[in-house]
């Protein structure tokens, strides 16, 4: 029987299971930068489950108030659910953060460790881990971390892909979905926060200088994609 979140999580409602919550975090995530809308088949896809298991759950999460849906439109959650999936989203970037600080884990690594562990910690851990790491406003992959009251703040960016040349930009986000962009950016220091000089673009590929000194590499479409950016120069 799955675990409820009166037996050890405090979150917006007392009947979600690890299921709705993972749903709702899902469903927030998928449109959480560009507001895009969210399609069965989308979530389906994301969390690696049939389209089948998707309708049924969302009719369950429709009942509970979380999700507003109707047949063949995009799922939208409620201000219920929404509270539930960043409550969500606190605890899992919290967690990323607290491995990557405290445990030594690289930014690639965390994230399916903190989806094992955010159904298991308690609201109190929650938030101790928050004071023990100085209320951090982003997690390794610059996504922001929402507050105690589930307020948060995002950067105007634009994916890397989108971006001319030449131009400078700041890198805010790298989107944890991506394992290889993390590896690739890693392999060339680049880091959140780190100044990025776009050289060249050709057939979707970017061709960038980390430092102003250091050599020019390319990273194809799908990696640039998945990095958010703010314009510097």
């Amino acid at each position: 029987m799955p675990r409820t979140s009166a037996q050890g999580r405090s979150t917006a409602t007392t009947t979600a299971t690890t299921s709705v919550e993972d749903y709702a975090k899902t469903i927030y995530g998928l449109a959480e930068w560009e507001g895009a809308d969210v399609t069965a088949s989308a979530l389906a896809k994301t969390l690696g489950v049939s389209n089948p298991s998707v309708t049924l759950m969302v009719r369950k999460m429709a009942d509970l108030g979380l999700v507003d849906h109707q047949p063949y439109a995009p799922i939208r959650l409620t201000e219920e659910g929404r509270r539930l999936a960043l409550a969500m989203v606190r605890r899992h970037r919290l967690i990323e953060t607290w491995l990557v600080r405290e445990l030594g884990y690289s930014w690639d690594e965390v994230h399916q460790e903190a989806e094992r562990l955010e159904h298991a910690v308690s609201e109190t851990f929650v938030e101790r881990l928050a004071e023990k790491l100085g209320h951090p406003e982003t997690d390794p992959h610059g996504d922001p971390i929402p507050a105690e009251d589930l307020s948060m703040r995002y950067p105007q960016t634009t994916r890397l892909c989108q971006l001319p040349s030449p131009t400078s930009a700041r890198v805010e986000q790298v989107d944890d979905a991506v394992p290889e962009a993390l590896r690739v950016l890693s392999e060339r220091q680049v880091t959140i926060g780190s100044t990025v000089e776009v050289v060249e673009t050709e057939d979707g590929h970017v061709r960038l200088a980390a430092a102003p000194a250091a050599e020019p590499f390319t990273v194809p479409h799908d990696i640039a994609h998945a990095v958010r950016v703010s314009v510097t120069a």
